[in-house]
């Protein structure tokens, strides 16, 4: 598979929303510029999280984004994901690219140069680096600096995001760090308007350089 464009990751979040509000949200995301999407439900069961994620993978289908399913594998087979993103709880990077193939895109979570290098090595396409700004989402958070960020882009040569807080208004403070994109959750999720909130934050970052 192309290695995934990561320029602006777009994490869903459905926590206090019915179904049709969480899906137009997800949509207008998808509108306003999103190039990789992540469904992420820590609380549903396995059929209530198939059930969601087949109706988020249609919507994402018709924008040609590449759905990432958050930590169950499962769940990624079952509605033939275009991969998963895996926690440093969840399942080993290695033993997930065995499972699904060269051809689906594994992300990993890293929060220091020693996690990130393991999970490249271990066939990892991408990362995920943070909390780079305390965040409002229910996932607990350990803050990573900017500086580790920057030695985590120059040990590895995959794709590498930053997440945590971020929104339009702070992340000029990773100019310069080498990442290939900004995962961004409530700044988007929570936005009166998601396509407008999405755009500005891609703008933003396509303008750091």
């Amino acid at each position: 598979m192309k290695k995934p464009d990561t320029t602006l990751y777009f994490i869903t979040d459905s926590t206090n929303m019915c179904e049709d509000e969480f899906l137009y949200r997800t949509e207008q995301a998808l509108k306003g510029g999103v190039t990789l999407l992540q469904i992420r439900e820590k609380d549903r069961t396995t059929r209530e999280y198939i059930h969601l994620a087949s109706k988020v993978h249609e919507i994402a289908k018709k924008y040609n984004v590449p759905l990432i399913v958050d930590d169950r594998i499962d769940v990624a087979m079952a509605i033939d994901a275009e991969g998963v993103h895996l926690g440093q709880s969840d399942m080993p990077v290695d033993i997930a690219r065995r499972i699904l193939g060269k051809d689906k895109i594994i992300g990993a979570t890293a929060k220091t140069v020693e996690q990130a290098v393991e999970a490249y090595k271990n066939g990892a396409d991408n990362l995920g680096v943070g909390a780079i700004y305390p965040t409002t989402t229910k996932v607990k958070t350990v803050l990573t600096s900017v500086d580790t960020l920057k030695d985590i882009c120059k040990a590895v040569p995959i794709p590498v995001n930053a997440i945590g807080g971020l929104n339009k208004d702070n992340i000029d403070v990773l100019k310069g760090t080498g990442i290939s994109g900004v995962c961004v959750v409530s700044a988007i999720m929570k936005a009166e308007n998601p396509q407008t909130a999405a755009e500005q934050i891609k703008q933003r970052f396509i303008c750091l350089g």
